[in-house]
Order: structure tokens, then C-alpha cells, then sequence
């Protein structure tokens, strides 16, 4: 064949294709230009009539790309319609949450357009909202207590329009994530990521136990949260959330709470003493979560929550007044009762803890802490929850620790989780440790220093409640010595040499037992104090035995100082002392 001929062959080809791909093209923007309303009018129509009228969608603008199977939705927002959900609420139907949403363009790739034409499936690759802000509002709605539930699956309530939905993956990337109650904010979220796998919606996968919303899976993580707190004291840092919504797992990574002065700067900020805060959780992980019940009805329950390794610093500047009100409230059990969700926590579970109380001393400027290192163990049937409650009214703990790094305490603690008082009771056991690495606790907060002296053991059993604490206390030790200090001209710690010596001969008894004697025990009973916390009262009731065991208990304890009346405070109770007088009258 001649060269021209070729040539000629290769240009009526090439027309021909050409002709073809302009044919196609014009068909492809033909039939988008109509189908693109159709289209528009059927998300509209589904979304709306999907969430039984509750939610409607908007949009600028859609892309259809018939070649590629893509869809481009440009300017979409997400209203809830709130007649709906007041309907819905008077049906105790109404969901716990509501969502807004507005995203700049939410694609959707690889869509097969003819077989959802055509064939009534649903089939795509990908959905994609890519930097949306969410918006996750929190009601508190009755629930219906009847039979007369829907319980059709989601496949049975779209099956008279559609025979299936599959999409690969749905992503969204970047979100600001706003978490309200009611109108008020209480939180806001950047960075948040969501990735959800393999959807499917058919008539075979709708009692697959394996899916969860119709997925095989739903994952979130959230990266490098940092805000200051609510009083702008602290900032709260977090390295990392994850979690999967199917297999119930939550991971929290380098959790901190920062104070933002230092120790005596942040206690003056206020006008009575506060503790001061500074905690660092290398992990927490809670396992047998169920975000299903926390996103429908606004609970939590989780199998099992640990905590650790962590360390946690508490400071409070004893130069300042008693805060005016009862700590009593602050037990941990009372404490659990006021949180505003109804919580399970079958296993709350701490490992390698390491706590340090510190407490400034105004009266020789020093320092004395407190460590418990390791602090490891279980606290078993967290819960505020009414009918759980109803069955088991009881937390237990069951911790071990190490006073100062030597002496191993283990304390296990019963919290009664309904009584109006706040009881507990707990036992404890503390190995032998040499007396002395009590020093820099004793010599700056006691103004005492112990020359020799080994604890054998300590053992305790003491019940309490808001009101005070009574129980026994055994403390066998050997060779107990100490220095009673006073402040030199240069403010250093001197001995007390008579007293010293006085205290020694006279009212300490060195040994437990002593020779030829039965061991001592203690019987206590000790009134508390409204400004006394629950670890204050816990260890006091200990101490309280201790002295009486070692002999300075004809001493007295110097009593906790009244708490400081605020002017304010002091307006209150003359406006209430009048009232009174008025009544009377």
C-alpha cells in the first residue's frame, strides 16, 4: 500500500475519533445539564426524607462528570429543621444529638451514575469533606417507654427506592469539630479526622453483626489539641485521640494539664488556698466503649479505662485562708454522682502512677512532699447509673503503693455510691521502711526529725462518711528517736534540746511491742472538719492512731484554721440574719 494511501487511511480514522469523542462530549454536557437537577432534587428529597424530615441540605452548585463518575457539591450545609425535632421530641422520638455541617466542597468519586439510574444501586469509591466544620449539639429528650418501637432495619426503609448502597470509604480530613449543650458551647475541637470503611447497605448485610452503622469500620483520630481551661489557669495539651467506633477501643496520648505560674505565684491568684494541678499521662485507653449509646442517649459505658504511666503534682500554699465551704462534696463518690452523664465504668484500671502532694509551710518557708510512686491497682463498678446502682451500689478499690519509694502500702477502699453521706471504709497494710525517709515530710511540715527508727508494719480498718472516721490502728515499729526543731536567728532548724530529750524519756515509747509487753493497738474516733478533703481524712485517721500509739497522743493536734469569711459572704449573712429578725418580728 502506497504511502499516500496510509496517510489518508490515518486522517479519516483520526476523524472519525475525533467526530466520536465531540459527539461524546456534547452528549456528556448535554445529558449533565439535565440530569444535573435531577440529581440536585434527589439528594435534597433523600437527605429530607431520610431523617424523617429533621435535616435538610443545601448546595451552591453541582459538578457531574458522566466519564470520571464524580460529583462535586460546592458550598453544602446541613440544617436541622427544628419544628421536626420538636415534633420528633413530642413523640419521645428525638435523637440525644443534632448535627450542623458546612463544607466548601464535598466530592464524591467514581459514582456508577447509570447503574443508580438505572438499576437502583448505589455504587461509589469515595466520599470526601475535606476541612468541614461540624457542629454537635446535645439535648437531654425524654424516651419513649413503650412497644411501639421501629425496629426496621435501614435497608427495609430505603428498599422501596433503592435495592442497595456501597461506598468504599467516606473520609473527612481537617475538621473543626464544636461540641454543644443545648446553646452553650462546651468545647471546641480542631484537627479532627474521621475514616469510615467499606459501607453497605443491602438486603444480605443488614443483620451483619460485624458492622456497625452499616460499616466495617469507623475511625477517628485527632492530633496536637492544645486550649487553655475554662479560668484561663491552665492549658490543656493532648497529643493524640484515636479510636474505632466497631472495635469499641479509645487511645489518648500525652494527655497535660499545665499550670500556667508557678507553684506561690498560682496559689495567690486566689484569696483562700486551691490546690494547684500539674498532671502528664503518657496513656489512657478504654476498651468496650460504647459510642453508640454515648451519641444516642448521651451515657457512657466503657468495659475497662486505664491510666498510666502518669504522674500527677498537687501543691497548696498553706499561708492562706481555708476556702468557706464543705470539701465534703468533693469525695470521690460524691463527686461521681454530679456528673452530668450517666457513666459505667466496670474496671478503672491505674498503672505506674507516680503522685507527689506538696505543702508550703508560711511558718519556716519550706516545703514538704508526699510521694506515692507506682501507684498501680483496680477500682471496680464506676458509676453514677440508677438502675446499675439498683443491682450493685458498691465501687471497690484494691491499690498498692510505695511511701516515698520504700514502704509498700496496699489499701483497698468500699465506696458506698448512694449513701447521702459519702461512707467508705478501707484497710490497708504498710511493709517495714526505715522511719528516717519521713524527714523531708516531717522535719518541714512537722518540724520534726526522726534520729532512728524501722516501721515492722502498719495496719488499719476504718469506716468514715462526710461527718468524721472511727476504726483501729496497729503500728509495731523498733527503736523510734526524734528531735523536736525550732527556727534559729537565721531562720534554720535547731533542736529543741530539752524537749527533745523530755519527749524521748518521757511520753515516746520506743518500741512496739514493748519488751514483756503485748503489742499496742488504737481505737479512733475523730470528728472531720468541713475544710478537710477525702485523702485529709483518710490519712489523718491513721495518724491519729499512730500518735496515740507512740504516746504524744495527750498531746493536742493544732486544730485546722477557721475559714476565711468573704466580704461578699459576710453581706449574704447579714441580708439572711435581718430576714430572720423580720420574721420573728
Amino acid at each position: 500500500m502506497s504511502l499516500h494511501k496510509k496517510r489518508t487511511i490515518w486522517i479519516w480514522l483520526g476523524g472519525i475519533l475525533g467526530g466520536l469523542v465531540l459527539l461524546s462530549g456534547i452528549a456528556a454536557l448535554y445529558l449533565s445539564a439535565r440530569w444535573k437537577p435531577l440529581l440536585s432534587d434527589k439528594i435534597k428529597e433523600g437527605v429530607y426524607s431520610g431523617s424523617y424530615g429533621l435535616y435538610r441540605v443545601d448546595f451552591r452548585d453541582i459538578h457531574l462528570n458522566l466519564f470520571t463518575g464524580s460529583v462535586v457539591l460546592d458550598t453544602v450545609t446541613l440544617i436541622p429543621d427544628t419544628v421536626a425535632y420538636n415534633r420528633l421530641k413530642f413523640l419521645k422520638k428525638a435523637p440525644t444529638h443534632l448535627f450542623r455541617v458546612k463544607v466548601n466542597h464535598l466530592k464524591l468519586s467514581r459514582v456508577g451514575i447509570m447503574t443508580a439510574y438505572f438499576k437502583k444501586r448505589i455504587e461509589m469509591n469515595a466520599i470526601i469533606l475535606d476541612h468541614p466544620s461540624i457542629d454537635m449539639i446535645y439535648h437531654k429528650v425524654p424516651k419513649r417507654i413503650d412497644t411501639l418501637v421501629d425496629d426496621s432495619t435501614l435497608y427495609q426503609q430505603i428498599s422501596k427506592s433503592l435495592k442497595s448502597i456501597q461506598v468504599s470509604t467516606i473520609k473527612v480530613i481537617d475538621a473543626n469539630f464544636d461540641y454543644y449543650s443545648g446553646s452553650k458551647k462546651l468545647n471546641a475541637v480542631k484537627h479532627l479526622s474521621v475514616n469510615v470503611k467499606d459501607v453497605l447497605i443491602d438486603s444480605a448485610s443488614q443483620y451483619d453483626t460485624t458492622r456497625v452503622l452499616n460499616a466495617k469500620n469507623i475511625g477517628f483520630e485527632l492530633n496536637g489539641y492544645r486550649a487553655p481551661t475554662k479560668d484561663k489557669m491552665y492549658t490543656l495539651k493532648i497529643d493524640s485521640v484515636s479510636g474505632s467506633i466497631n472495635s469499641r477501643m479509645l487511645k489518648v496520648k500525652g494527655l497535660q494539664l499545665i499550670p500556667m505560674y508557678p507553684d506561690l505565684t498560682f496559689s495567690r491568684k486566689y484569696a483562700t488556698q486551691k490546690d494547684r494541678y500539674d498532671f502528664n499521662f503518657n496513656s489512657i485507653e478504654a476498651s468496650g466503649v460504647d459510642f453508640i449509646k454515648l451519641s444516642n442517649e448521651g451515657s457512657l459505658y466503657a468495659r475497662q479505662i486505664k491510666i498510666g504511666p502518669a504522674k500527677v503534682q498537687v501543691f497548696l500554699n498553706r499561708a492562706l485562708p481555708l476556702p468557706n465551704f464543705d470539701k465534703g462534696k468533693n469525695y470521690p463518690h460524691n463527686a461521681l454522682k454530679r456528673l452530668p452523664i450517666e457513666t459505667v465504668v466496670e474496671t478503672l484500671s491505674l498503672n505506674k502512677v507516680d503522685i507527689a502532694y506538696t505543702e508550703f509551710n508560711p511558718k519556716n518557708n519550706e516545703r514538704g512532699t508526699l510521694k506515692l510512686d507506682n501507684l498501680t491497682g483496680n477500682i471496680l463498678n464506676v458509676t453514677n447509673d440508677s438502675l446499675r446502682l439498683s443491682k450493685n451500689n458498691h465501687a471497690k478499690a484494691d491499690l498498692t503503693t510505695y511511701i516515698l519509694g520504700a514502704g509498700k502500702l496496699n489499701v483497698k477502699i468500699d465506696f458506698n455510691l448512694t449513701d447521702a453521706a459519702g461512707s467508705f471504709s478501707y484497710t490497708g497494710h504498710v511493709s517495714p521502711f526505715n522511719m528516717q525517709i519521713l524527714n523531708p515530710l516531717s522535719k518541714s511540715l512537722g518540724e520534726v526529725e526522726i534520729e532512728s527508727g524501722n516501721v515492722k508494719q502498719v495496719d488499719f480498718h476504718i469506716t468514715a462518711n462526710e461527718r468524721g472516721s472511727k476504726g483501729k490502728v496497729q503500728f509495731l515499729y523498733t527503736g523510734l528517736k526524734i528531735k523536736l526543731l525550732k527556727d534559729d536567728e537565721q531562720g534554720k532548724a535547731e533542736k529543741k534540746g530539752l524537749l527533745s530529750f523530755l519527749a524521748n524519756t518521757i511520753l515516746i515509747k520506743n518500741d512496739n511491742p514493748s519488751k514483756g509487753e503485748p503489742a499496742r493497738t488504737a481505737n479512733i474516733t475523730m470528728d472531720r472538719v468541713p475544710q478537710a478533703s477525702f485523702f485529709n481524712l483518710m490519712w489523718k485517721s491513721v495518724f491519729v492512731g499512730i500518735r496515740e500509739i507512740v504516746g504524744i497522743g495527750v498531746i493536742p493536734m493544732k486544730p485546722m484554721a477557721k475559714p476565711q469569711t468573704s466580704k461578699k459572704e459576710e453581706r449574704q449573712q447579714k441580708r439572711a440574719a435581718r430576714r430572720t429578725e423580720r420574721e420573728k418580728s
